[in-house]
């Protein structure tokens, strides 16, 4: 492309990052380039110079410059090998024009770092680059499995995003708890706030007036019980904290097994070497321009293990265990 252009922002990508947006039409150009136009002033905001993580209004118009060319169809590029592509779609729940759903496995990061080379956000090459790779509406720890829904066109994700904002997303999690609590159904209201513990960074609980703190609430409801060892637990978070349905069971004194992070030394030895107990089941959501989708993972190998442990069957629970309290 060798003359400036002038585009506007579609509504469907309202709050997105200029360098994202950029590199969702241009995937040739590298995040490097891209920061480095922006710095020079060659790519502008509304006429203004902006940085390359300012977030975008929908309408505003941005200046792109000249760029270079993007690879022949026969050049050598960097990308998903078959396999990989392969082991991406072997994760699709649901697909649809607008919509993806995929089953995360554990152990496997939603989103790559410094030291994280494999994640799901890499694998979403295998629908395309620029404005047809899906993107992220929410996110799920890097030990939990499950439900993680994607939008496909900005305007999905824009939706999508916004049913997350609004509470209109109903997730149910199972986990398997040290103990039983006591009552075995309620709701957890306490506020979280992200510490320094030791050497690594925890979310605790908080005073509310704590300026730093966010309320976060939690749904629970018990599924069954392994005599007085381990809980089967449902738990709807109310709100999206960091870390929440982890930090408010172990709040109540029932850590979920298998958790290298929030644990108690009870719980770490029932674990034993159980990973993380805990999996994303069911999500409920408005579908971007259609009724509504009803979406479940199956268990993971990790849960399943657990289940076989302490001898849970997965087809002796209700799929919307929090109904009955709703009539109370």
């Amino acid at each position: 492309m060798r003359e400036v252009r002038n585009i506007a922002v579609d509504p469907g990508e309202d709050g997105v990052r200029l360098d994202r947006w950029f590199r969702r039409r241009w995937p040739h150009v590298s995040q490097i380039q891209v920061q480095k136009l922006a710095r020079s002033g060659q790519i502008r905001v509304d006429g203004a110079r902006a940085k390359a993580d300012q977030r975008l209004s929908a309408g505003a118009m941005i200046r792109v410059p000249p760029l270079p060319d993007a690879p022949k169809p026969g050049d050598k590029k960097p990308g998903l090998d078959p396999r990989d592509i392969a082991y991406a779609k072997s994760l699709v729940i649901y697909e649809d024009e607008e919509v993806l759903v995929l089953n995360k496995p554990s152990g496997l990061a939603v989103q790559g770092g410094t030291k994280t080379l494999k994640h799901i956000d890499r694998l979403l090459s295998a629908w395309g680059e620029g404005l047809e790779r899906p993107r992220l509406v929410h996110r799920l720890d890097r030990d939990t499995s499950g439900v993680l829904v994607l939008g496909k066109t900005p305007g999905a994700a824009a939706k999508l995003s916004g049913a997350f904002a609004r509470r209109r997303a109903e997730k149910t999690y199972w986990a398997l708890v040290i103990g039983n609590p006591k009552p075995g159904e309620g709701v957890m209201e306490l506020h979280l706030v992200k510490k320094g513990v030791g050497d690594r960074e925890m979310v605790v609980p908080a005073d509310p007036k704590d300026p730093n703190a966010d309320p976060a609430e939690t749904e629970f409801v018990t599924v069954s019980r392994a005599a007085h060892r381990v809980a089967w637990m449902a738990l709807r978070p109310h709100t999206g904290r960091t870390h929440q349905l982890r930090a408010h069971m172990l709040a109540m004194g029932h850590p979920i097994l298998g958790d290298p992070k929030y644990k108690t030394d009870a719980s770490a030895e029932l674990s034993g070497n159980l990973k993380l107990q805990l999996h994303a089941r069911r999500l409920t959501i408005p579908h971007p321009s259609r009724g509504t989708l009803i979406l479940e993972a199956p268990i993971s190998k990790e849960l399943k293990e657990g289940f076989a442990r302490f001898g849970f069957d997965e087809h002796e629970a209700d799929p919307e265990p929090f109904r009955k309290r709703k009539k109370r």
